[in-house]
């Protein structure tokens, strides 16, 4: 039938996990489409968390299937663990999870040289999380990887030797000590797992179900500020986090594409080096990053913290053709007399809303709007029209600035911490 697209409109850690876990019900099949291990997608149901790295969020669902698409790339030990978890839920994974042939392999030698370029950057290092996504990522370019579906082939074992001495050779480059035997036989050993699970021709999985009338949410890693062509560049992932992303990390058509949900918190957050317009390193980023609980899903890091930036998430809009905005974590904020909005950068005494083309190296001055804080425990609320008036008028502030209807407001971490001005109609 149709694909709609739930992404992420910011640096990431947007709580993309929670939408999709609350929607997917309604889709026939929920399908990561990039990004790796990198990704920590936090899901809260009945008070227990689950933080789900590489299998999509729709996995606690009853309803829909989930697939891992060619885009994504895999780590066999981060997978097999995520499953193992899954599974002590009652969960029974070979009946809902399917992977991708195409999908690429995450190595141990790829880690190990993420670890090593990371170090050799020293103060230029761009916050990778170390899980070998970027390595991966270059071998996949330059026809050098390893794919999900050579694991059952009888030439596996002569593949993965050329390339992990092609890595060993590389890592004589750096000064970096390392151990590759004990990670390597955990790795096998989750091969050898990998081997029992559903691998499959997804490309052709995914447009036959589409055939027969299926709906498809395609799930986002990471954020649009992170996309490697579009993004904060060179601090930014190794995929495509956008829209067309999906259609290439799926093997779907544009065409088959309906609505793109674009998620966004109600300030901003980042996780690592790059930069960061309006982040607040005062009182009020600690205030905001101790209430809202900002600590990396996958690493553990502190986030930074800062106003929400509207000129950065109109330009996200714009290149993903966002249909409409589901905002989280309005409820950190219940607490603020004074809310700010960025909607203009100062630059070189220039007052512009476009974001320029070295982000990195440019000295932006945001401009902030300010806005009268609500107040109130948004917790408390679950019809939109019972909102309170100054949250309304928030919102209403930043729906006329992005052109953009805000249809869902998340209002705590929990799966029933939603309220809709507009329910998302599928079929």
């Amino acid at each position: 039938m149709h694909v709609d697209i739930l992404l992420g409109l910011q640096w990431g850690d947007e709580g993309k996990g929670k939408i999709i876990d609350y929607l997917a019900p309604q889709y026939d099949i929920i399908a990561r489409f990039q990004g790796g291990p990198n990704a920590g997608h936090t899901l809260v149901i009945n008070g227990e968390k689950t933080v789900l790295h590489t299998v999509p969020s729709g996995i606690l669902q009853d309803r829909p299937l989930n697939v891992i698409g060619n885009g994504v790339v895999i780590d066999p030990v981060t997978l097999k663990k995520e499953i193992e978890n899954i599974t002590s839920k009652g969960i029974d994974v070979n009946k809902k999870l399917f992977i991708s042939k195409k999908a690429h392999l995450i190595l141990p030698t790829h880690k190990i040289l993420d670890a090593a370029s990371e170090a050799a950057k020293g103060q230029e290092k761009i916050g990778s999380t170390l899980r070998g996504i970027s390595p991966t990522y270059m071998d996949k370019t330059g026809r050098n990887g390893l794919r999900i579906g050579d694991v059952v082939s009888p030439s596996f074992n002569s593949i993965y030797q050329r390339i992990k001495e092609k890595h060993l050779h590389l890592l004589k480059i750096y000064d970096y000590e390392f151990s590759l035997e004990e990670i390597e036989n955990v790795w096998l050993e989750s091969i050898e797992f990998l081997k029992s699970l559903n691998l499959i021709d997804s490309e052709y999985f995914l447009n036959n179900e589409l055939a027969k009338g299926k709906t498809i949410l395609a799930e986002g890693a990471q954020g649009t500020m992170l996309d490697i062509d579009f993004g904060t560049y060179p601090f930014v992932t190794s995929s495509n986090t956008i829209t067309s992303g999906a259609c290439n990390g799926l093997g779907i058509a544009p065409t088959k594409v309906k609505e793109v949900i674009g998620i966004a918190k109600a300030y901003c957050t980042r996780v690592g080096s790059g930069p960061f317009p309006t982040e607040l390193l005062n009182e009020t980023g600690e205030l905001i990053r101790k209430i809202g609980g900002e600590f990396g899903a996958t690493t553990g890091r502190p986030r930074r913290c800062g106003w929400i930036d509207l000129p950065a998430l109109k330009y996200a809009i714009m290149i993903n053709g966002v249909t409409q905005i589901a905002m989280t974590k309005a409820d950190v904020l219940n607490d603020f007399e004074t809310i700010e909005a960025c909607t203009d950068y100062s630059i070189n005494n220039t007052v512009t809303r476009e974001i320029p083309y070295d982000l990195a190296n440019t000295v932006i001055n945001p401009v902030y709007h300010k806005l009268c804080g609500w107040k109130t425990d948004l917790r408390k609320f679950s019809n939109y029209d019972d909102l309170p008036e100054t949250f309304l008028g928030y919102l209403s502030f930043v729906e006329e600035y992005l052109a953009t209807e805000v249809t869902m407001i998340s209002t705590g971490p929990e799966r029933e911490r939603l309220v809709f001005k507009k329910e998302l109609q599928v079929v």
